[in-house]
């Protein structure tokens, strides 16, 4: 497939030792600019964190943003396919995401309130509530939390414990829901005794190794198992809290049937059902929440990243029974974000109104069909999943042995993803890597991302795909060609 060049343009700053209003143009504004984009490189590895992760793998330093493109300091513009994890559902600076907050800004309104009414907060609210499934709603009430998602999973969790009076937690092996203490107990690293694993079904990389409808019925049984044997050393559990499609476990949808099972298993046994729309939500999956296509309705909803329109902004929304906190009983000093909540409404009303949700649902499903192929194209590609606008690519070593069954998947293949994502970044694409051993290239595209670009999204991505797999190749040929040495193979 053709690759579209990235374009270099000049950095609109005046170089050391120019006049006021000179610039350079040509090759002298390029170096300048190449220069400028390594210094500040350097200048993060020395001064911050080992703990940064997405600096290491994306080398750029984005100094504009519109839609889809970002543009670094050396001058490339790339098309942004990681969207800030899932954050921009309309892109980066959409004009009416910037119309809301400039609007604010003007208003002369406070941009610090913390738990305050004000017209921007019930605005907000109001749009969000009108947009959450009708029976849910219906009966809902908010928490605005701190301004991370993480925070929001944590509010959700000490929720449930005060309405139930118990205190452990059911998730599923595979899950993330952030970086706090209780969510990373409840993502699939961690450890912790507090929380019981259960079964997350997947077709590709399934638990009981058959797949399909039969693996999500094993995954639900095991789950009631656990529940109803009185030796199986989780008592009756706080909550559950799922993901409708595992977005760092590796692009994983779950069937819905199998979610149904989970709302009626926790139903029957009083067990709050908490779903994790941090990612999934606002149109990202092809409905406007991911519960919506297994027609459940939770007991807690958890949601960050897209409802803030690129600011951050986290709330929890559950039934208002569960509402037995006293007052104070969570709190958070930037509870009250004006500006976030203004781009939320935005962004909220603009995919409502625009039909976003079933385009991400018609665009991905298109996408889908395009990529499926490289499956058999390329050894190297196991899978190719997801809903909507989540796409995942898992890649393999074809040489491993297959597990657990001669037709199984083959092992995983980290140092082939990270190529790939290397050589999406060399073609001017930004994809996120994700799943068990970040072995999958994922895609998290905004809604708002035209034919035209899905086009110029899909022909670089094969190309990257296709360049890995004949290096692999070659290096495959070259390690056998080693092994015969000269007097044939030892």
């Amino acid at each position: 497939m053709a690759v579209t060049e990235s374009a270099v343009v000049p950095v609109e700053a005046p170089g050391e030792g120019e006049s006021e209003g000179a610039r350079d143009t040509g090759a002298g504004a390029a170096e300048r600019a190449r220069a400028a984009h390594e210094g500040i490189l350097r200048r993060q590895s020395a001064r911050e964190s080992a703990a940064r992760t997405y600096a290491r793998a994306l080398p750029i330093v984005p100094v504009r943003a519109r839609g889809l493109t970002i543009e670094g300091a050396d001058g490339r513009r790339y098309l942004d396919c990681l969207s800030g994890a899932g954050t921009l559902a309309l892109g980066h600076n959409h004009p009416v995401v910037l119309e809301a907050v400039r609007k604010v800004l003007d208003s002369g309104a406070p941009l610090h309130v913390l738990d305050l009414a004000t017209p921007v907060k019930d605005a907000f609210t109001t749009e969000l509530f009108r947009t959450l499934p009708p029976r849910f709603a219906e009966r809902a009430r908010i928490q605005f939390c701190g301004p991370a998602g993480t925070d929001a999973v944590e509010a959700a969790f000490k929720l449930v414990r005060a309405a139930t009076g118990r205190s452990g937690m059911l998730a599923f092996t595979g899950a993330y829901h952030g970086m706090t203490a209780g969510a990373l107990e409840a993502s699939g690293g961690a450890t912790d005794v507090r929380v019981a694993r259960l079964p997350y079904p997947q077709d590709y990389r399934c638990p009981f190794g058959v797949g399909g409808d039969h693996g999500a019925e094993l995954a639900a049984r095991w789950t009631e198992s656990l529940l109803d044997d009185p030796k199986s050393g989780v008592p009756l559990p706080a909550g559950m809290i799922l993901e409708p499609v595992q977005g760092e476990g590796g692009v994983i949808p779950a069937p819905d049937t199998w979610t149904r099972r989970m709302r009626e298993i926790t139903r029957a046994r009083s067990v709050p059902l908490i779903v994790d729309e941090v990612q999934t939500g606002v149109g990202r999956t092809g409905a406007f929440w991911a519960v919506e296509h297994s027609g459940i309705t939770p007991d807690v909803m958890v949601l960050s990243k897209a409802i803030g329109g690129s600011l951050p902004l986290a709330v929890v929304v559950y039934r208002d029974d569960l509402d037995v906190w006293r007052p104070g009983a969570h709190a958070g000093t930037f509870r009250g974000n004006q500006l976030a909540m203004a781009a939320g409404t935005a962004t909220l009303a603009y995919v409502r109104e625009h039909g976003l949700a079933e385009r991400a649902a018609t665009v991905g499903a298109r996408m889908l069909e395009r990529l499926r192929p490289l499956a058999a194209e390329f050894d190297c590609v196991g899978d190719v999943r997801g809903r909507g606008l989540m796409i995942g690519i898992e890649l393999v070593d074809p040489e491993g042995p297959p597990h657990p069954a001669p037709d199984g998947p083959r092992p995983a293949a980290p140092e082939l993803a990270a190529a790939v994502q290397r050589e999406c970044l060399r073609r001017g694409l930004i994809v996120e890597l994700g799943g068990r051993r970040s072995s999958v290239v994922r895609l998290l595209p905004p809604l708002t991302i035209s034919d035209e670009q899905t086009s110029a999204v899909l022909d670089r991505l094969a190309d990257a795909v296709s360049a890995v797999s004949a290096t692999a190749r070659g290096d495959r040929r070259h390690e056998r060609d080693g092994e015969q040495g000269a007097d044939g193979p030892r």
